[in-house]
């Protein structure tokens, strides 16, 4: 891959916009996780000690497109940046139409970029208007690579000069390295709640590991699959045929799927559902899988003790929950301990390998949910290739 590196720039005087993404969790308001925040520091610090004034610009959730609400606003994400930064950060709500003048060391930050109609349909007009606030645009949000938007490709096109920020060509660096020549055996984890968003990953990474681990919504439709009760959970039976052939596929070349032998229950999804261990064939008509037993978690932490490298994505239970947190919690600690190379990703993965302290432990810590397991996939990222077209 080649294009244009933010380090390699002049920016002395100039104004540069990066998009960055500063899609973090929230409580009430209040920010649970701030490490895609601290991800995007590097390129910020950067600019600053060069001279350069900075616009930064991030979604934030899944809002309508020209339809505000409280819950879109990026107000959260500024001041966390600004105490990081140790400098105030305002929100520019009206850019278009007052057009900002920042001074050299200055920091400001768009409003949620998904607010803007145009965006999600990567609209030309828009794009050029991003790019008419910078003399460099910079993308620094590999966790929005995989996806063709006004902040991610259009503005490019439209840039002076557009280049990798510092976050989004390490990652791509330390990605591309890593999966050229994996030690084995190899094994990735894919969870989350639908089969029919990671069908082609599934699929593609059943190709290239040695052992697939499935959990969440997903395991349930491989339960499902295999003929096991899996009560009133989350599943997706129209694509139980799907499952069935990667777990053909995997035993074929002489690798699995393994499924959890005893799982975590309860008869509602709340912080106060009673939870019962149960062996999977004893799941009742009223049960909802909601983790792994403590049987499945010390068979899967002991394979994974023993792995070349592990590709994570995905918590394989509700792990926000106390009573349901123990798979994954057992997954991360494993991870943490293997001598083999761990590569994780994924917003809720992140959020996973903060609860339980293994953040130092773990090799590579991708920023990209998405964008991550379509790198592995081998698929072409176009916020990527936008880049390597305006080189």
């Amino acid at each position: 891959m080649s294009f244009k590196k933010l380090t390699e720039q002049d920016l002395q005087n100039k104004t540069v916009l990066i998009r960055a993404d500063l899609n973090v969790p929230l409580k009430d308001g209040a920010i649970t996780d701030d490490t895609r925040i601290r991800a995007s520091l590097p390129s910020i610090q950067h600019c600053c000690d060069n001279g350069a004034a900075v616009i930064m610009m991030t979604h934030l959730g899944r809002p309508k497109e020209g339809k505000p609400t409280a819950a879109d606003d990026v107000a959260p994400i500024a001041e966390r940046l600004g105490q990081l930064l140790g400098k105030s950060v305002s929100v520019l709500n009206d850019w278009e139409s007052n057009k900002p003048s920042l001074k050299a060391g200055e920091v400001a930050l768009l409003q949620n970029v998904r607010l803007n109609v145009g965006e999600k349909k990567n609209n030309t007009e828009l794009g050029q208007a991003y790019a008419s606030l910078c003399d460099i645009f910079v993308n620094d949000a590999f966790g929005t690579a995989h996806r063709a938007q006004a902040s991610t490709h259009a503005v490019a096109q439209a840039a002076p000069c557009a280049c990798a920020g510092v976050l989004l060509a390490g990652e791509l660096d330390a990605l591309g390295k890593a999966l050229q020549n994996p030690a084995h055996p190899m094994v990735a984890i894919v969870a989350g709640s639908k089969v029919s968003t990671k069908l082609t990953i599934l699929d593609s990474l059943a190709d290239k590991v040695d052992q697939l681990i499935v959990g969440g919504g997903i395991a349930n439709t491989f339960l499902l699959a295999r003929g096991f009760p899996i009560g009133k959970s989350l599943a997706e039976h129209d694509l139980v045929d799907e499952a069935n052939k990667i777990m053909a596929k995997m035993e074929a070349k002489g690798g699995s799927v393994p499924l959890p032998i005893d799982v975590v229950v309860a008869k509602e999804f709340s912080e106060d559902a009673i939870a019962e261990v149960k062996l999977v064939e004893d799941v009742a008509d009223d049960d909802m899988i909601l983790d792994i037993g403590p049987k499945s978690a010390a068979q899967l932490a002991g394979m994974l003790k023993e792995s070349g490298t592990i590709v994570w994505n995905g918590p394989v239970g509700v792990f926000e929950f106390k009573q349901f947190a123990g798979g994954t919690e057992a997954l991360a600690n494993a991870i943490a301990e293997s001598s083999g190379f761990s590569i994780a990703g994924g917003g809720d993965t992140l959020a996973a390998i903060s609860k339980f302290n293994v953040t130092d432990k773990i090799d590579y810590i991708s920023t990209g949910g998405g964008a991550f397991l379509e790198f592995l996939e081998g698929k072409s990222l176009p916020a990527v290739a936008v880049l390597e077209a305006t080189a």
